[in-house]
């Protein structure tokens, strides 16, 4: 088949392997299929993928959204193609895959009404009711079985129009043999010791993935061999504040986002992600993957992979008490190489294989 995949910009070196990355690979490897990227000028060559790269506007965010609508409505129109997977919400798709969960979703858990938002977020607002209303697109992917219900919810989509297709990740590289590798130099690096039980956040976005509650909760835990390791881009500054003022300021490392990320898994005792809304994100799969438990929250699709006292832990909510309680759970486990071996059991189903499996199935259906 021919297939056109819809995307913005990624790259397979110099920095964390995207899910995209993940699944063009895969698709390469597997073969059967003529595989078109529709993408922006910025976009590096890919091996075994014909790339069609658009002139965008770059700025305000409303005209680089929009302008990337209308010049990927062009491009699929000027080519024959048997079915096209966008990634991004755009003009005309057959099949669009949610990986951003729902923006009306993510509004409301943010607390922001739609008479609050700019511009940009009512124009994805306007996209992305006419793809779940099947408007503009065939078939949604959800990547989580929270985010299909929540797009059945939320816009009357039709079951049998909703499939719900996990990530993948890279076994190999998210391995628990990491940990003998990198671990004493990388906390050596960072300045924690190897005593500590050191609890790491990875991710940008701080206030949508929960850094606040963590924050408090790690302040409410009162343990003095926790820490915590914030690694992501963002404004730090609210959250050096809350630290200091709870008393856990000198418990906290910060750092920039690394493209050797599999390190900081490999110094972690437990990855924590309570977030406020999170379609599922990759730190989830990449953790489990290297052995590390994961604390998350029911906000998170990534719950769905953490199995409470087996491979992590799950709050009802992002908030400071109960993150608190899930974290002192972890660390009085008792058994923290069961931990590591059923966090990594609870990723091997997550191969990138079975998404592009489960993907060439749905285009053989939806196959014009």
């Amino acid at each position: 088949m021919k297939i056109a995949l819809i995307c913005r910009p990624f790259s397979f070196h110099g920095g964390v392997e995207t899910a995209t990355a993940g699944l063009l690979s895969a698709l390469v490897r597997r073969g059967g299929h003529d595989v078109h990227l529709i993408t922006t000028r910025a976009q590096p060559k890919v091996d075994g993928i014909t790339v069609h790269r658009l002139p965008i506007l770059g700025s305000p965010s409303v005209l680089r959204q929009l302008s990337f609508a209308l010049q990927a409505r062009r491009a699929v129109r000027s080519r024959r193609y048997d079915v096209v997977q966008s990634h991004e919400r755009c003009l005309v798709q057959d099949v669009y895959r949610a990986g951003e969960g729902s923006h009306r979703a993510y509004l409301d858990a943010m607390g922001r009404t739609r008479l609050q938002v700019n511009p940009h977020h009512r124009l994805l607002l306007w996209l992305e009711r006419r793809i779940f209303t099947l408007e503009s697109a065939r078939h949604v992917v959800a990547i989580s079985g929270q985010g299909k219900e929540e797009i059945q919810r939320l816009y009357k989509t039709p079951a049998r129009a909703v499939t719900t297709v996990y990530n993948g990740v890279d076994l190999d590289r998210f391995h628990p043999d990491n940990r003998g590798r990198w671990r004493s130099e990388t906390r050596a690096a960072l300045g924690i010791s190897a005593e500590a039980w050191l609890v790491a956040f990875i991710g940008s976005g701080f206030e949508r993935k929960g850094l606040g509650p963590l924050i408090e909760g790690l302040a409410r835990l009162g343990d003095r061999r926790a820490r915590l390791l914030v690694a992501g881009r963002g404004r730090t500054e609210p959250y050096r504040l809350l630290a200091e003022r709870l008393g856990v300021s000198d418990s906290v490392t910060w750092s920039a986002p690394r493209p050797d990320v599999e390190r900081l898994y490999a110094a972690a005792d437990v990855v924590a992600l309570p977030a406020l809304y999170e379609p599922f994100g990759n730190v989830h799969l990449e953790a489990l993957a290297s052995g590390v438990p994961v604390l998350t929250s029911r906000g998170a699709g990534g719950a769905e992979a953490v199995v409470p006292g087996e491979s992590g832990a799950v709050v009802d909510k992002p908030e400071a008490a109960a993150i608190a309680g899930g974290l002192d759970a972890l660390l009085h486990h008792g058994d923290a190489r069961k931990l590591s071996a059923g966090a990594r059991a609870a990723a091997l189903p997550f191969t990138f294989e079975a998404q592009v499996e489960r993907l060439a199935s749905l285009w053989q259906s939806l196959r014009r």
